[in-house]
């Protein structure tokens, strides 16, 4: 019988953190290499991903990077690929880039739609697809975790922010999840996902300034916005054995907005 900390160790485990170069993405790899993974972070900027593995390995995290776009097909072939190639396996996947836009649903650029839709969903299947298929499944072990969003639990409240091509891609991530949960199951793979709140972030930052801190936790039960610690835990569960019998969940990291 584990202890509670041997089953959230993740010594000698790999872990692919995509938009892993600030913010979420990165206070995710953090936690993963906190309990002993190695951890490849990838995003589109050489220079910030440079600057995250120097911070990541000043902690005595083992880490490595690797620039792509996620939303090219070469580009997640060739990250898949080099990831391997550099750690030999993938244990865990964590599908964190991610983009938005705003425009109102009758004016929504064509072009914001796809860029939205390319990287969150068709960039997130294609990667997931490739680790699983050369590392997962061949290894019967994996824990993909995707992050999704409330924004893909529920609409935008009226007079806010107006993100339909975002809130749509996250409610395809969270059914992604939970289909690619039933259809992987059987090899051993944990499918999840993290569905933020509001948390201060480059992607955010339009909507804190419109909106306002205050306005934004007053609807938050807790009061607050998610800070660079409150995703951490729940990553963990995900990723490491004290999970291995959770999979196809939705877990709101978000204050208590979704419970009311």
């Amino acid at each position: 019988m584990r202890t509670v900390q041997q089953l959230f160790d993740l010594k000698g485990k790999t872990a692919l953190v995509t938009g892993g170069s600030r913010g979420l993405g990165l206070q995710i790899a953090e936690a993963l290499g906190e309990q002993g993974a190695r951890v490849m972070l990838s995003a589109r900027k050489a220079d910030e991903l440079e600057q995250a593995v120097r911070q990541l390995r000043s902690g005595g995290i083992e880490a490595g990077w690797i620039a792509a776009d996620g939303a090219r097909e070469e580009h997640i072939a060739r990250l898949a690929d080099e990831t391997l190639a550099a750690f030999g396996h993938v244990d865990i996947l964590v599908n964190n880039a991610g983009a938005t836009w705003g425009a109102p649903a009758e004016d929504y650029p064509l072009d914001a739609w796809d860029k939205v839709m390319n990287l969150n969903v068709r960039g997130l299947f294609l990667l997931t697809q490739r680790i699983g298929k050369v590392s997962m499944i061949p290894r019967r072990y994996g824990r993909v975790i995707n992050v999704a969003s409330i924004a893909g639990l529920s609409g935008n409240a009226p007079g806010t922010i107006e993100t339909i091509a975002y809130n749509t891609s996250k409610g395809a991530v969270v059914n992604f999840t939970r289909t690619l949960a039933g259809e992987w199951g059987k090899h051993g793979i944990t499918v999840n996902a993290l569905a933020p709140g509001f948390f201060p972030s480059k992607m955010t930052q339009g909507s804190l300034d419109r909106i306002g801190v205050e306005n934004l936790c007053a609807g938050v039960p807790l009061n607050r916005l998610g800070d660079d610690e409150d995703l951490k835990g729940a990553a963990m569960l995900f990723a490491s054995d004290a999970g291995k019998h959770i999979t196809g969940q939705i877990l709101a990291v978000d204050g208590g907005v979704s419970a009311v």
